[in-house]
């Protein structure tokens, strides 16, 4: 099977390309924004037509959540039409469609954990962006899969980003510097080499349709910096704020926290609790320290 992943240097991107080369038996070509432009729908076709793959993985977004609310049409360009002229580019050359998709496309009102089963409603450009591309995949491709992530953290560090929240924690806390961190949201975090892993068993499968790739549970983000700085033994005490008490631009559901009902077998167990999994990715950034020079 080939291959391809659009955004294949970005944080989930990079472990998505490294989940199918571990696998074995495929081809796997990672694509960089210097090498296709989802904007440009020629560039897409183009692009997609040379290699003639047999998966499309779009995990290309413009995700910074506040500069979306204030550049709705660029959001918009990208994350909807850029969906849009992938999936139609995938139908061309008969290849599955993968759309990279997010919590954020639901309001936080639920009071638990969304399924793929729920209805979205997105509070913020972002969120609206998103569903948009989502709508688009499906209406544009017979075969598609649309996969929701959320609250990224991964080696590669996210595209556009100073870095993921993990490593901003780690740093403050080993600076000494305060460590204030909001109690009133709540979302899943998830390591992108399980939700990688979970996408490429689903692929290999020949599933289709809307699945949450998260980690197992939630948690308020002051819960999870607390958890962060425990694992790597850091003394750093966290104050809890609200979100009231910061401003930003777009808004941000209150609980975001997404569990895969439509998940089982090895996806679903590559998909550990998060607590877990944040401990593994702790480790792994550890010994990766203690080998480098």
């Amino acid at each position: 099977m080939k291959v391809a992943v659009l955004g294949g240097n970005g944080q989930l991107g990079t472990d998505v390309v490294l989940a199918f080369r571990g696998a074995g038996g495929h081809d796997v070509l990672p694509m960089t924004h210097a090498q296709v432009e989802v904007t440009d729908p020629e560039s897409v076709r183009a692009a997609l037509a040379q290699g003639r793959a047999d998966v499309v993985v779009n995990c290309a977004a413009f995700h910074r959540v506040d500069d979306c609310e204030k550049r709705p049409d660029e959001a918009f360009r990208v994350n909807a039409l850029g969906a849009l002229h992938v999936a139609r580019a995938c139908a061309e050359i008969n290849a599955l469609c993968v759309y990279i998709s997010t919590d954020y496309v639901f309001d936080g009102q639920k009071g638990m954990p969304y399924t793929e089963e729920d209805c979205p409603r997105p509070v913020n450009t972002y969120g609206a962006s998103k569903l948009a591309g989502e709508h688009l995949v499906a209406q544009s491709c017979p075969r598609w899969i649309i996969a929701r992530v959320a609250s990224l953290f991964g080696r590669a560090g996210p595209r556009g980003k100073p870095s993921n929240f993990v490593e901003a924690i780690l740093s403050k806390g080993t600076a000494g510097e305060p460590v204030r961190v909001v109690d009133d949201m709540r979302m899943s975090p998830t390591y992108t080499h399980d939700a990688a892993r979970a996408l490429a068993h689903l692929i290999r499968q020949g599933a289709t349709g809307v699945f949450h790739l998260t980690n197992a549970g939630a948690c308020s983000w002051f819960e999870y910096a607390e958890e962060i700085l425990a694992l790597a033994h850091l003394e750093a005490t966290v104050e809890p704020v609200r979100s009231s008490d910061h401003f930003s631009a777009a808004r941000r559901p209150r609980n975001s926290s997404l569990r895969g009902l439509k998940v089982d077998g090895p996806a679903k167990q590559s998909l550990r609790p998060w607590e877990e999994a944040l401990k593994a990715y702790l480790d792994d950034r550890n010994a990766t320290a203690r080998r480098e020079p």
